[in-house]
């Protein structure tokens, strides 16, 4: 069932990037910030399922995906928000995460190799910050990304939770480990369904 949901999941996403790409470049665009951050996702996937079937240790990739979607995500937010200090809070948390990061792994770079717990941590609610501000902005102004933004609570959310318990695998039986990373390839599906629908919303008609 797992492996039905995750090649599910990669079919969605393909799609979605797919679909964006083209309201691009065209008149009704799609934020471009948002594509670059399917295709960032694309990449990143595509490179860890190669690693995995070569069996290759892929966490530096999935390290660098949580960071790298901490970014592409929080200019996103940055580019819907009309406010200037709500801009600024976005570049300021993302430097400060980064720093941190750095300081981070300049101690200990055995980080890199497995599930950085302040990274996941940081990165996720980083982003669902950024949404929910964007949930805010939303009272009183157009409803922009909307499926995608709460698709992306949702994720971050509970991917968060089961991530977390990556570095506790090691304890847990096989059946709990099974679980935990069937609902995490559920929720993706979830997600890359919810940024299809806001597609279909949002651009299907206007191209």
């Amino acid at each position: 069932m797992i492996d039905s949901l995750i090649y599910s999941g990669y079919l969605v996403l393909l799609i979605n990037l797919i679909l964006y790409t083209i309201s691009f470049f065209r008149k009704e665009k799609a934020n471009g910030f948002f594509v670059c951050y399917l295709a960032f996702t694309f990449v990143v996937q595509f490179s860890m399922e190669l690693l995995y079937y070569l069996k290759k240790n892929n966490l530096l990739l999935v390290n660098l995906f949580f960071i790298g979607q901490m970014i592409l995500l929080g200019f996103f937010y940055k580019s819907l928000f009309k406010n200037s200090i709500q801009k600024k809070i976005v570049i300021f948390s993302i430097s400060l995460a980064l720093i941190v990061f750095g300081v981070q792994l300049y101690f200990d770079p055995s980080q890199w190799s497995k599930f950085n717990l302040l990274e996941i941590t940081i990165t996720s609610l980083l982003i669902v910050f950024f949404a929910l501000i964007h949930f805010y902005n939303m009272l009183t102004e157009k409803k922009e990304y909307y499926y995608v933004t709460i698709g992306i609570v949702v994720y971050m959310l509970g991917a968060t939770v089961l991530l977390l318990l990556g570095n506790l695998s090691s304890n847990l039986c096989n059946e709990i480990k099974y679980l935990s990373w069937t609902i995490n390839a559920l929720l993706v599906v979830v997600y890359y369904l919810s940024i299809l629908f806001e597609w279909k919303v949002s651009f299907s008609k206007k191209t």
